[in-house]
């Protein structure tokens, strides 16, 4: 049976539901579909009778549904002995990079962290040995989710039965290509996915930094690098970009942001000082977080009797009368106090000297100072470096972004790798490693987490060590951002925080870390 003979509402394995056809390519299909199964959307491809590389997309399916990288699109099923062979994929719902610079080019900032994700991706699959070799705006993804997707890696290149001398280079400059676009909103090679070209010069497109300003020196240049490999060396200095990985490692030099704000959902109340940094409240009143009053203070209501007398204005005999008896009643007061204030010194003294003959009792302010002062002052800890930590995997937890965990700045963040299945499933956990240059004394850490759903432990030693054994448990949590107060203060140089469930992002499964401030005392 022909895919042209396919109609929408055909179902192919019993289980996958042909809605409607999104696009073409030389006798391969790609359909939206529904999974009846687990009621979801997928992507489909079907082949035509005679399709020549129907067994090499399958193969290249399969291939790419064991990259360990949730940014790269899932492949669900594949089968090319059915009456219909067919590929199954995720359908990523969201916004395409062509989508997010419709109305303008990206801040350069995110567009080097939007690229950036890509590129970690591509550069995966390619350890794999997969290519995508065909990236367009639209095959980068924002997912609703808020998640980077790269979609059509290893199927794209096998539908397309490239045969590339360098997929390496190819890549690398589609990713180049893909951030030129965020920069400036035009594509390089010409219109694509509604983009308009490039403007053009003597030597082919302009490098971004004449197309649009405000893109700083270190990432035009990169940019330039990587889409216009023949620019290199002349136009910029540098010599051309020619692998994801080679990209990866030059982005990760720049600043970079998440790739899209987060929309809020409610107004915050506002800060009062002496609360955590990430919540931008740097006033010096002390290092802990200051509570929360759940209502504001009114003054007290007023009687109709004392309204009324508010209206009524006292004639001036009255005044003067009110003022005469005033001023005696303040002498009169006066001397009761004094009275009472000797009888009490006197009766204090005496008191005093019967039950303490060998010495004097401190005074009270003095016992309040001593008692106050054996609480010590807790300060945030300065964090010298970081790394992910991932035991019981064969994948970096992306230690090059670990430094955005503890910047001062919310908008950057660390996330650990994306998985498919629950963390427990999978392996013992995965860590966020922070080292305090010295032994340090521990009494909390300030957790600012994206996500609710999170398992944790605080685990603190003194030794650099690669396994969550190597550091001593000394607190847990669960749930969402919060401060985790330890019942005994600990010393250590190096603390561990080691996740054994991550909250479900979309399809994934991902922890990330916005924000953390270790505080003890100086």
């Amino acid at each position: 049976m022909s895919t042209f003979l396919i109609e929408p509402g055909a179902k192919l394995a019993n289980r996958y539901r042909l809605d409607h056809v999104v696009s073409e390519t030389g006798g391969a299909t790609r359909w939206k579909a529904t999974d009846e199964t687990l009621a979801r959307p997928v992507g489909v491809w079907t082949f035509a009778d005679g399709f020549p590389r129907t067994s090499e997309v399958v193969r290249a399916a399969r291939a790419t549904s064991r990259i360990p990288d949730a940014r790269v699109t899932q492949v669900f099923d594949a089968d090319d002995t059915a009456p219909i062979p067919y590929v199954v994929e995720e359908w990523v719902t969201g916004s395409s990079l062509a989508d997010l610079i419709a109305q303008g080019p990206m801040e350069p900032e995110r567009a080097a962290g939007l690229v950036a994700e890509a590129a970690e991706a591509i550069a995966a699959a390619h350890a794999g040995g997969l290519h995508h070799l065909c990236l367009t705006p639209a095959k980068l993804m924002w997912s609703s989710g808020g998640a980077v997707k790269v979609v059509g890696i290893g199927v794209d290149a096998a539908l397309m039965g490239a045969n590339i001398a360098d997929p390496g280079a190819v890549d690398a400059q589609g990713l180049g290509s893909l951030l030129y676009a965020a920069l400036t909103g035009h594509w390089p090679g010409g219109p694509q996915d509604g983009l308009p070209a490039a403007p053009q010069g003597p030597a082919g497109p302009y490098p971004p930094a004449q197309v649009r300003t405000g893109i700083t020196e270190p990432l035009a240049t990169i940019t330039t690098r990587a889409a216009l490999p023949h620019l290199a060396g002349q136009m910029v200095p540098g010599a051309p970009i020619t692998s994801p990985a080679a990209l990866c490692a030059e982005l990760a030099e720049v600043p970079r942001l998440i790739p899209l704000p987060v929309t809020p959902t409610e107004s915050a109340p506002p800060p009062e000082p002496g609360t955590s940094r990430r919540t931008g409240e740097f006033e010096p009143t002390g290092p802990r977080r200051s509570a929360r009053s759940g209502s504001s203070q009114r003054p007290p209501e007023r009687s109709a009797q004392g309204r009324a007398a508010e209206r009524r204005q006292p004639t001036r005999m009255e005044e003067r009368d009110a003022r005469a008896q005033g001023s005696l009643r303040k002498v009169l007061i006066g001397v009761v106090a004094l009275v009472v204030f000797a009888a009490v010194v006197v009766g204090a003294w005496t008191v005093g000297s019967m039950f303490s003959p060998g010495g004097e009792e401190p005074p009270p302010d003095a016992q309040a100072s001593e008692d106050t002062s054996d609480t010590p002052e807790l300060v945030a800890l300065d964090i010298t470096g970081s790394r992910g930590l991932n035991p019981h995997g064969n994948t970096d937890e992306h230690t090059e972004n670990t430094p955005k965990a503890w910047d001062g700045e919310t908008g950057t963040a660390w996330n650990t790798q994306g998985y498919h299945d629950p963390l427990s499933m999978i392996k013992e956990g995965v860590g966020l490693q922070l080292d305090l240059g010295g032994t340090r004394e521990i009494h909390e850490v300030d957790l600012d987490m994206s996500g609710d759903g999170y398992e944790f432990e605080i685990r603190v030693g003194d030794a650099d060590g690669d396994s969550e054994n190597d550091y001593e448990v000394v607190a847990t949590g669960s749930g969402e951002s919060q401060v985790v107060e330890l019942e005994e203060p600990v010393s250590g140089q190096f603390v561990l925080i080691w996740f054994t469930a991550l909250p479900q992002t979309g399809d994934d499964y991902r922890g990330t870390v916005n924000e953390v401030e270790i505080r003890g005392v100086a």
